[in-house]
């Protein structure tokens, strides 16, 4: 059964952040400590004190509800998704899938141009926001294909298309994987590729690759502790909203574009989601149930490689594992693509996906 959603937080949890960020107990930091230690404290406390003081979660919340959003349960898990019908009828259903921080909120700005000419699909992933959290093991990027696959076929769509970056990547491609049959094509804005000593490369992706060794040999702090310890860490996230502000934040202001930021009201927004569903946790088990990766994806594929993305994808690597029809180089934009460059995201989604269909 679909069942119509609509966003209403209680104004107790309002309040309750509210009291939470105003006793904040806060670290010391050494001097001209930089980014060297982690997050400036300067900086968290201007970001804390404008999302006590200034930030109006009622604002963000009214204008996210003026998009269809609707909940169904799918192998005992509860699915948010928000569901745009395009005014063309005939129209080809795309299932958009975000990443972690992300959620949903990623795909605001491309919603407008790309329901031009597609239905669009929004899911929040389970674990993740309004899905809320899991109960149990299991959701990893294949069974969470599975259930879009059920999503799309409760929907009435026969033949669709699936987007996304970071796990919104991997569940993609594993939409394709699982449901080849139904799935016309897949793009992403984020495909890790890894070294393979066989394949002759151009000096600018042996830099990419050399890249992508370093961040291989050198695991980023928050995947090893959400891909080992999710629970552990997920106490203070839960309790503390100054951690999970620096825990999301600080992606934020790693993974951008600094000519394309990400303004501070929609990463709040997006934070607040995180916050008010408490989810730290549940999202953070993505990583620990996700080691095994995705099957491989025998559909048609469109890649968008972004300059300020963690890592960029390396073409001939690629190509390796993937039937490549679409491969796009810009100039800016960063991990958060649809958020940041939406109107270059969206561009490119929409010539790969009309130029399939021709």
């Amino acid at each position: 059964m679909i069942k119509p959603f609509r966003i209403d937080i209680p104004q107790a949890d309002l309040d309750d952040l509210e009291d939470r960020l105003a006793r904040t107990r806060w670290p010391n930091e050494v001097a001209d400590a930089g980014w060297d230690y982690g997050f400036p404290l300067a900086r968290l406390k201007e970001l804390a004190e404008y999302w006590r003081t200034g930030y109006d979660w009622r604002a963000h919340e009214a204008e996210l509800n003026e998009l269809p959003h609707f909940t169904t349960e799918i192998e005992g898990q509860n699915i948010h998704f928000v569901h745009v019908r395009s005014a063309k009828p005939d129209a080809l259903p795309l299932i958009l899938t975000h990443g972690w921080p992300g959620s949903f909120l990623e795909f605001l700005d491309v919603i407008e141009p790309l329901s031009q000419d597609f239905h669009l699909v929004i899911p929040s992933i389970p674990g993740y926001g309004f899905s809320g959290p899991t109960h149990e093991r299991g959701w990893d990027l294949v069974r969470i294909a599975r259930a879009w696959a059920e999503l799309m076929l409760r929907l009435g769509y026969e033949r669709y298309g699936a987007q996304g970056g970071d796990f919104g990547s991997g569940i993609s491609t594993a939409l394709g994987a699982v449901a080849p049959e139904q799935v016309v094509g897949v793009h992403v804005n984020y495909l890790p590729t890894r070294p393979d000593a066989d394949v002759a490369l151009s000096e600018t992706d042996e830099a990419r690759l050399d890249k992508i060794r370093q961040l291989m040999a050198n695991r980023p702090p928050y995947q090893a502790l959400q891909a080992t310890t999710p629970q552990t860490i997920g106490y203070a996230l839960t309790d503390s909203p100054v951690g999970q502000l620096a825990w999301i934040a600080e992606r934020f202001a790693q993974w951008t574009d600094p000519r394309s930021p990400v303004s501070d009201d929609r990463m709040l927004t997006d934070i607040s989601l995180y916050w008010l569903t408490a989810t730290a946790a549940s999202s953070g088990r993505l990583h620990h149930d996700t080691s095994r990766g995705a099957p491989p994806c025998p559909v048609p594929l469109g890649v968008a490689v972004f300059p300020h993305d963690i890592t960029q994808s390396v073409r001939p690597l690629a190509e390796r594992l993937y039937d490549i029809r679409h491969w796009s180089e810009f100039e800016r934009g960063g991990h958060f693509a649809a958020m940041e460059v939406p109107e270059l995201l969206a561009a490119d989604i929409r010539d790969f996906f009309l130029t399939l269909l021709k």
